[in-house]
């Protein structure tokens, strides 16, 4: 039974392609080339981890119990194009190389949206059709965002006369990544408890049945404790103090890391897209 480490998985799924997506915040000849090439190799290493360990998952099912065959397959373009995305890097073939990133982003954003789907116990034509699907995409939205700030953050100290305009458009983009994530959260309950399939139904009264403390600390430490972070980051680039804010960013990849990691355990226990 591979529902654990698969619900695992999600997260650095997640981080590849929310990441992937950010490079697309700052102007690309508003910084140097190396930023892109280093940050997007992060990305890519992470994407092609994640698949290896899909891919082994999927490997030792027995055969007759298989399935996310479309999701694998997915996954599996979506490395390829983040890979050739990062291979143009070192080319000056501007119109492939722009065609690359938006390959990846989409064929990354694909599979979430296969990956949410297989999670889904409800008809076509349900909510849990929506709102697993935006669960996941907003899940990735925001911890990419994290990564990146804090990767970009670092880029300051290499260029001393770059403009704090991306660092500032990242932490948005951020802030209300968390503000929408929120309010899906508390959206999904609601809806799941009073309009939902059996199983959404079922997985919102065994959550606060059983489960409430680990709800309340997945929801205290993201978003909650992952807001604060980034209104603290906000008022530091106002001093503005870069470092500092790459510190916070620091801690800010670590607590939308426990979240989201406490958001999948959820999801395991519960099936709740939380």
């Amino acid at each position: 039974m591979d529902v654990f480490p698969r619900a695992f998985l999600l997260v650095f799924c997640q981080l590849a392609v929310g990441g992937l997506f950010c490079l697309a915040i700052p102007p690309f000849h508003a910084i140097e080339r190396g930023y892109y090439k280093s940050s997007a190799f992060v990305y890519v290493l992470i994407a092609a981890l994640t698949l290896a360990g899909r891919l082994a998952l999927w490997w030792h099912t027995a055969a007759e119990a298989r399935s996310g065959g479309l999701e694998v397959a997915l996954w599996a373009v979506f490395v390829a194009t983040s890979a050739a995305y990062l291979a143009s890097l070192w080319s000056e073939r501007v119109v492939l190389r722009a065609r690359l990133f938006v390959a990846s982003w989409v064929g990354g954003a694909a599979a979430l949206i296969a990956l949410a789907e297989g999670y889904r116990q409800a008809p076509v034509l349900s909510l849990e059709t929506v709102i697993f699907p935006l669960s996941f995409l907003l899940s990735a939205l925001v911890f990419g965002a994290a990564a990146s700030g804090m990767l970009l953050g670092h880029w300051y100290l290499i260029d001393r006369d770059l403009s704090l305009t991306p660092l500032n458009q990242t932490v948005a983009l951020y802030r209300r990544g968390l503000a929408v994530q929120s309010v899906v959260m508390a959206v999904t309950l609601v809806a799941f408890a009073l309009a939902g399939a059996a199983a959404a139904r079922a997985g919102v009264h065994e959550l606060f049945a059983e489960h409430r403390a680990l709800l309340f600390t997945r929801l205290a430490v993201s978003p909650l404790a992952s807001g604060g972070l980034g209104w603290m980051i906000r008022r530091t680039l106002d001093v503005p103090q870069t470092m500092a804010a790459t510190g916070l960013f620091y801690i800010a990849v670590l607590a939308v890391l426990v979240g989201e990691m406490l958001g999948r355990f959820i999801l395991f226990r519960t099936g709740l897209p939380l």
